[in-house]
């Protein structure tokens, strides 16, 4: 894994974002830029107690700390990538750094429960434009492997680091623990050209159309009949709007491609179904192994880290294997997954299922989203890979929902 300049001849196996005009960020950068987004999307899952308690509210009403940065995570993706398109990466690289500090700011200085909401909605809008300018700034399938990979350790170690600051300092710097992106932010800096500038009509309509269809998506676990109808009166909507519309917010190239359609179906798929057992995996510890708390934690940690080592190694020879022969490994995975998760009753095989969940989802963000974006024009890559990072994103936004579901039950 090298990181300067790729040569002009480009192979399969590189990130479908438009080739760099300068010299490659260094990955690690990349990875220091995105990572952080799954440390703050998963800090939340064992201190809701203490936030319940800090402000005086309960623990179903402090969940909403979570719920809401999961679904502003995903729907603020495509988002920012029409940003980045018509602005910038750049503006894009700046206009994110500054929704994270401010966000960030209001969840260390708020008294109230709606206000560090509204703070933590405003991280996630920023994080999500990092998120989405890490991936395209990869250049490589291996360097977003790199990407994928430190999103998963990230996510993995995220829990107990933040019920550890929530115990020693604040729950308030637990969910803080997103600024650490801001480091990366002027050495990315340094490394982009003011770039070419969208001067089509921004398709707002569109892009208004796709947040409600994400996130009534998301709450369709809680109240099944208005999301509903939210999700086939917006379908409809923006039917018509692509129509009118065909190189919109939606452009029509990238859905009527067979190969992103497959890819990014199978992404979100995995991704839902790894975001599901993240909570429900210690759940089952406690309720089938006898595990502790604590103990569950840590074996989910391990877990997750061993996959995360395992998706960066596969990253690394995946271009060895045939498009059918990686999502068939993948599907293999993520269905294992699933059935330990069913019907095993130990923990070294329920272990093995949030190992399996994160080694398919985050290998399926890894490497699908060069498969999703083959048969796109370039000028339409910017979007391509917008919907399919927001796709990825509503599976983590859909596992809680879905997770709570199944507990309860």
């Amino acid at each position: 894994m090298t990181d300067t300049a790729p040569s002009p001849s480009r192979t399969s196996s590189e990130s479908p974002a438009q080739a760099p005009s300068r010299q490659l960020v260094p990955v690690w950068w990349l990875v220091l830029l995105a990572s952080p987004v799954a440390a703050a999307n998963n800090a939340t899952v064992l201190i809701l107690d203490d936030i319940g308690t800090a402000l005086d509210t309960t623990t179903a009403n402090a969940a909403w700390l979570a719920t809401v940065f999961a679904l502003v995570l995903a729907v603020a993706t495509p988002l920012q990538t029409a940003l980045m398109r018509h602005r910038g990466r750049r503006t894009a690289l700046w206009a994110s750094a500054v929704l994270v500090a401010g966000g960030t700011l209001v969840v260390v200085l708020s008294p109230w429960l709606p206000l560090a909401v509204a703070g933590r909605a405003t991280q996630a809008a920023g994080g999500a434009g990092l998120n989405v300018l890490a991936i395209a700034l990869a250049g490589s399938a291996r360097r977003v492997g790199a990407i994928s990979a430190g999103m998963g350790l990230f996510g993995a170690v995220s829990p107990l680091v933040g019920t550890q600051l929530a115990g020693s300092v604040s729950w308030r710097l637990a969910l803080s623990m997103l600024a650490i992106t801001l480091i990366a932010v002027p050495v990315v800096n340094r490394y982009l050209g003011r770039g070419a500038v969208g001067n089509e009509r921004f398709d707002a309509w569109g892009a208004l159309l796709v947040v409600v269809l994400s996130g009534s998506v998301v709450m369709f676990a809680w109240n099944p009949i208005p999301p509903m109808v939210a999700v086939v009166g917006s379908s409809l909507l923006l039917v018509v709007q692509i129509r009118r519309r065909p190189d919109g917010y939606v452009p029509v190239t990238v859905i009527r491609s067979g190969k992103f359609l497959t890819s990014t179906g199978l992404t979100l798929a995995l991704s839902a179904g790894y975001f599901t057992l993240l909570f429900v995996i210690p759940q089952l510890l406690i309720a089938r192994a006898g595990w502790t708390k604590d103990s569950a934690a840590t074996g989910q940690l391990v877990a997750m880290v061993l996959g995360s080592l395992v998706t960066l190694g596969f990253t690394f020879v995946a271009a060895r294997f045939s498009r059918a022969q990686t999502r068939m490994t993948l599907v293999a995975a993520g269905g294992i997954a699933v059935i330990a998760a069913t019907f095993a009753g130990t923990a070294v095989l329920l272990l093995a299922g949030i190992f399996l969940a994160l080694f398919a989802a985050t290998s399926a963000n890894a490497t699908q989203v060069a498969a999703a974006t083959t048969a796109v024009p370039e000028r339409e890559k910017p979007a391509a890979i917008g919907l399919f990072t927001l796709c990825y994103l509503l599976g983590g936004a859909i596992g809680p929902a879905l997770a709570s579901v199944l507990v309860l039950s």
